[in-house]
């Protein structure tokens, strides 16, 4: 099969011409008059808390395939479910059925479905200082309650405070199991951020979202974030929880290589269903995110597409820059690296745009969704 027209090479660049595939890339043909479509790869989310009516904290395996066929035909051809904090016993419970829908996909290779690359488990492990809109059940990373964690086979991403006693071992021991370690919901300084990094901590979770914020003479974590280093900051780009000029900053001090977009959506996204119950209280759709009664911001409703076009228009990088922080650079940090990237050998995961940035289509293995 071949697709023709302005291909999204891994560094941000863009070349016109043919894509040539299988389920894999083939080759790359350098044509002139290919066309004025994107060809970019599909997106790689790495937040999903929820969306078309599907609360990963209350769904099955059979529910998080449906999610799975709901997202792919949004541009996003692999995600993390993402459970917040609860008693480790229903912690327990979000993950059996992530790890059945994620052994059920890789069972049924359907073109059909966005595939799940893991669980993200976003707490308990956070600071009671920047809960954000997660319940008061916060524990340290040690004892029983984090070895039960550490065990859970489809544990891929781990959101957690550095400051925490206990963390900094905890973060080793992740890392060891290969469980990217994400800095997030934290009250961390500086240097907390930055050992934390030094133990093994490969993310920042929503970046100045539920953190210590920036101060010149206490820059805390979001210094930490802003500083090149392995720790790499993910960005929800939803005009809501960062403002314009903020996207700016972080896309200059860190580079294109250097940001992961995520959506962080919630259940009501994609509905017309204005209310549910995100993490400690009730939560209700306005003002263009999710928000419990007190105003606080409990998730957005956007698409990774959404996201892409919000950091073209808000945050002045092109199409191919931001393709890279929504499909290269997640796939990069999970380990997905044959996903994410337009190269030869690659799986043929493309979606195709028109010059408005409206998606046209899109292939999964090779497969072109119906």
């Amino acid at each position: 099969m071949k697709l023709a027209g302005l291909i999204a090479k891994p560094d941000g660049s863009l070349v016109r011409g043919h894509v040539r595939f299988a389920d894999r890339i083939t080759a790359l043909d350098s044509v002139s008059d290919a066309g004025d479509d994107y060809i970019l790869p599909g997106f790689v989310d790495l937040q999903v808390n929820g969306s078309h009516g599907i609360d990963v904290m209350n769904a099955s395996a059979d529910a998080l395939a449906t999610l799975s066929r709901h997202l792919a035909r949004e541009g996003t051809v692999a995600w993390m479910p993402t459970a917040v904090t609860a008693p480790i016993e229903k912690i327990a419970q979000v993950h059996e059925s992530i790890a059945s829908a994620l052994e059920n996909s890789q069972r049924d290779d359907s073109a059909e479905a966005a595939a799940i690359l893991g669980m993200h488990l976003e707490g308990p492990f956070i600071s009671p200082h920047r809960l954000g809109a997660h319940p008061t059940l916060n524990l340290e990373p040690r004892g029983d309650a984090f070895d039960r964690v550490l065990a859970m086979r489809a544990l891929r991403l781990l959101t957690l405070a550095p400051e925490l006693p206990g963390a900094l071992d905890a973060i080793r021991r992740l890392a060891a199991r290969n469980v990217v370690v994400s800095i997030g919901h934290t009250n961390a300084t500086l240097d907390e951020a930055n050992a934390g990094i030094a133990a093994g901590a490969q993310m920042f979770t929503h970046l100045f979202n539920a953190m210590r914020p920036l101060n010149h003479r206490d820059p805390g974590v979001i210094a930490a974030a802003l500083t090149p280093s392995p720790a790499i900051p993910a960005i929800i780009p939803d005009s809501v929880h960062v403002h314009p000029a903020m996207l700016r900053l972080a896309v200059t001090a860190r580079g294109i290589d250097g940001i992961i977009i995520v959506t962080d959506k919630v259940a009501p996204a994609k509905t017309t269903n204005a209310e549910k119950t995100v993490g400690r209280a009730r939560a209700t759709i306005r003002d263009g995110a999710a928000r419990l009664d007190d105003g606080t911001l409990a998730g957005s409703i956007i698409s990774m597409l959404d996201g892409v076009r919000i950091m073209v228009d808000q945050a002045g990088v092109s199409i191919g820059d931001a393709a890279v922080m929504a499909a290269t650079n997640p796939a990069n940090l999970v380990g997905a690296g044959d996903r994410g990237r337009i190269q030869a050998g690659g799986r043929a995961d493309l979606i195709v745009l028109n010059q408005a940035l409206e998606l046209k289509s899109v292939f999964i293995g090779g497969r072109e969704l119906s």
